[in-house]
């Protein structure tokens, strides 16, 4: 039997006996975890411990480079809703049909944490952590139709763009200026939920908070030619937002036009302070600075 290949073991939602893969993955990784107690007693001779399992739980990591599905993602961590994850060797088309191999798990995973990245000159992509809550089951109970979902096309990261306001009541209007890169980040807190009545040792697991923070780096100035009519916010402006210390309102959005400076579908809007403010100078090479903002109130999905 030839080695299985990574692009053959995929990760996917499972809709009722409907398989659909993550399109355009690079990666998945899957972790499962025990948590054990130690019940040697004074009846064992020696010193070596005897852990028994307590509680089991899983983990999965999915990288990739479709992030169409931004808005459908946050919007499942904003309600809260769980999603119903396998995995099983794939093949045919796209690697996308499920086999239903013996290695095959499902179960119900939380999305507590996603990344979402766009950086100029490149494609654009998405990190996606979920945590298990409750049992995980193999795939024992009939055939799974295998939807496969068409590769569709990669975002350049300089076709999705922040826009902030300079306080947090007009909207926001003017993009950051010499932008390099950008990053979008959910985090979701969860607590161990299991009680004496859940039956099994698979941990129940229940979201308690929602946190995100925004990421940018761009160049305190740069020699491009504006011919846009839309405004953007320099390292100056930057800076007074961080000294004025109040919330301001932002935007990342599709953008197309001059300078990509075009605002298009939003895709999330919110609040955020402005936390942290660095500025790299290094000796010979272009000034930029980044700005780290955290999360003011909850974010809206646009799309």
């Amino acid at each position: 039997m030839a080695t299985l290949k990574g692009q053959n073991l995929r990760v996917g939602t499972l809709n009722g006996t409907t398989f659909t893969v993550f399109a355009m993955a690079t990666t998945n990784t899957i972790t499962r975890n025990t948590q054990t107690d130690d019940a040697s007693t004074k009846d064992d001779a020696g010193m070596s411990s005897k852990p028994t399992v307590t509680s089991k739980s899983t983990q999965i990591q999915v990288e990739s480079l479709n992030v169409l599905d931004m808005a459908a993602m946050l919007n499942a961590i904003n309600n809260l809703t769980p999603f119903t994850l396998m995995w099983d060797e794939t093949g045919a088309t796209d690697n996308q049909t499920a086999f239903q191999a013996d290695l095959s798990r499902y179960g119900q995973f939380y999305l507590t944490d996603a990344t979402f990245t766009f950086n100029d000159r490149e494609n654009s992509s998405k990190n996606l952590q979920f945590i298990s809550t409750g049992e995980i089951k193999g795939t024992g109970f009939g055939d799974i139709t295998t939807t496969v979902v068409s590769p569709g096309s990669y975002t350049k990261g300089q076709f999705v763009r922040l826009f902030l306001s300079s306080d947090n009541t007009t909207a926001p209007a003017k993009v950051i200026a010499a932008a390099k890169q950008l990053s979008f980040h959910v985090s979701v807190a969860v607590e161990n939920a299991t009680t004496k009545d859940t039956e099994g040792n698979d941990e129940v697991q229940e979201p308690t908070g929602i946190t995100f923070d925004i990421t940018t780096n761009a160049l305190v100035r740069s020699n491009d030619t504006i011919t846009s009519g839309v405004d953007g916010q320099d390292f100056a402006s930057i800076e007074e937002i961080y000294e004025a210390c109040n919330p301001v309102k932002f935007e990342i959005a599709n953008v197309s036009g001059a300078n990509q400076r075009t605002k298009g579908q939003v895709i999330v809007r919110g609040s955020v302070i402005l936390a942290t403010l660095t500025s790299n100078n290094p000796n010979k090479q272009s000034s930029d600075y980044t700005a780290n903002m955290t999360g003011y109130g909850a974010y809206t999905v646009g799309v």
